[in-house]
């Protein structure tokens, strides 16, 4: 019976994050191959087709774009904040765990090498997620740069690069909590985190899929009656 205690860990938890590697993998796969069924890819169609309208606008329409952008620069910022504070907030944990609560209520391996690798582990995610946040942040800056240039030659595609790759990095924050999540189940037992990677799984399946087809849209025309708007 110890033993399977001890070395519940060695089977659960690889088995939990080889399910999450696994979907990201075969989500990777969807949104390379066939965008168009993605959550991922059919914001990303619409992100193209609003740089693209946007840069064809008014100066008022390219101040509305500005704040937008600035609405996801604020929103990244904030994200990295809650990463970098979360990751601090792990250092402390880690000093004020109590051994009793540990040995007592946690069904797993308790000892002091496997409680640092949980720890160790969760710090990571949480620093790997601040990094994306903050490129996110940075290529959201980019954009704001490349949009306030007005009268400019500047070929559409270079701000729409901006904007994807800036969204791109939030996307990849947001899985990098996701994953520090399943970690933080560890905390509390192999056997809550394994169960914690099967369900958020299936949950981020039906949130990734999307059954909307791809509007073409076609500015400057009223989508019913196709006639120049006035």
């Amino acid at each position: 019976m110890l033993l399977y205690k001890g070395n519940i860990d060695l089977v659960l938890v690889p088995s939990g994050l080889a399910i999450m590697l696994i979907y990201h993998l075969f989500l990777l796969y969807r949104v390379l191959r066939r965008p168009e069924i993605t959550s991922i890819g059919y914001e990303n169609h619409n992100k193209l087709a609003w740089v693209r309208r946007m840069l064809q606008g008014t100066t008022e329409e390219t101040a509305l774009a500005l704040t937008v952008i600035s609405s996801s620069i604020s929103a990244s910022s904030n994200m990295a904040s809650l990463s970098i504070a979360l990751s601090s907030l792990i250092g402390t944990w880690v000093g004020s765990t109590s051994k009793v609560f540990m040995t007592e209520v946690i069904y797993g391996d308790t000892t002091q090498s496997t409680s640092s690798v949980k720890y160790i582990a969760l710090l990571v995610c949480f620093l790997v997620s601040f990094t994306f946040f903050i490129h996110s942040a940075r290529y959201f800056v980019h954009a704001s740069y490349l949009m306030s240039m007005f009268d400019s030659d500047l070929p559409v595609g270079y701000v729409q690069r901006a904007v994807i790759r800036g969204g791109n990095f939030w996307s990849l924050g947001l899985r990098a909590l996701y994953f520090a999540t399943v970690l933080l189940m560890w905390i509390f037992g192999p056997i809550p985190m394994f169960l914690c990677s099967f369900f958020m799984v299936v949950v981020l399946y039906f949130l990734d899929s999307s059954s909307l087809p791809l509007h073409h849209h076609n500015f400057g025309k009223h989508p019913e009656s196709g006639k120049e708007s006035q």
